[in-house]
């Protein structure tokens, strides 16, 4: 661990070392979620609430979703540009290194645009507490502080599990700009608004419900509502860990079988 904080606080310096570009990184995370932004702003200021949802629920979705989108992207986010890795050859020099390899990538370099993205997903999420006006005991803020970490940990099961397949299949890749889009249009409403197919699809397929909606849901005491036993929305956070370790070992056998660039 103390090696792999060295190589972090390396990279960073690294980025520091061009403070412009890592300043205009910092501006296109921001840049980048305008729309999320813009999306708040109108919900606050132009709608009561959504499919049964007060406007202040809603936001802690949107919340939920952004702050553990930051956190992804900030830990796990370079999973994303494995397919670049394995495409360039460079992924050959990480198995030569006494690490693991699933480690080494996301400190092969600092993600300056993540801050970015918390600093978004921050002011959303405190903003959405500030509204609530919830009634916070010391259980309801474990159990928050436990969907942050689901959420971050169900949005890397997802890609993890693509890069896994792009160790061997390179158009992978193509999926997980197509899952990102999904997942940043679908993921900040409540998924009542949606055709059920469409909701089962986003519950047992894409794991989008798991992220923010079930979560937000269990504090806000509207789980009678969601079509899935209230257990299983209750136990979001704990389904995020359980994916992320499926997902990590899927990609731990698919390097296993990795055989190199034409492999």
């Amino acid at each position: 661990m103390r090696v792999a904080l060295r190589i972090a606080r390396v990279t960073f310096r690294a980025q520091l070392e061009y403070r412009v570009d890592f300043l205009l990184s910092i501006a296109v995370g921001i840049v980048w979620q305008l729309a999320i932004i813009v999306f708040a702003s109108v919900l606050l200021t132009r709608f009561h609430g959504m499919a049964g949802w007060p406007s202040d629920a809603v936001l802690l979705i949107v919340g939920i979703r952004m702050f553990g989108h930051g956190l992804f992207l900030l830990f796990f986010g370079r999973v994303l540009t494995l397919m670049h890795l394995v495409q360039g050859g460079q992924i050959e020099g990480f198995l030569l290194r006494p690490m693991p390899v699933y480690r080494q990538v996301q400190l092969s370099q600092f993600p300056a645009n993540s801050i970015g993205d918390l600093l978004v997903g921050i002011s959303l999420f405190a903003i959405a507490l500030g509204r609530l006006g919830m009634a916070w005991t010391v259980l309801k803020a474990l159990y928050l502080a436990a969907a942050l970490a689901g959420a971050t940990l169900t949005e890397a099961a997802v890609f993890t599990a693509i890069s896994a397949a792009s160790l061997h299949y390179p158009m992978a890749h193509a999926w997980t700009k197509w899952l990102s889009e999904l997942m940043e249009t679908f993921g900040n409403y409540p998924l009542r608004i949606l055709p059920d197919f469409a909701r089962a699809a986003f519950t047992w397929v894409l794991p989008l419900a798991f992220v923010a909606y079930f979560p937000a849901a269990t504090l806000t005491g509207r789980t009678a509502a969601l079509g899935v036993p209230g257990a299983l929305a209750v136990a979001a956070p704990a389904v995020g860990v359980a994916l992320f370790v499926l997902s990590r070992l899927l990609w731990n056998a698919s390097l296993c079988r990795y055989q190199g660039i034409n492999g």
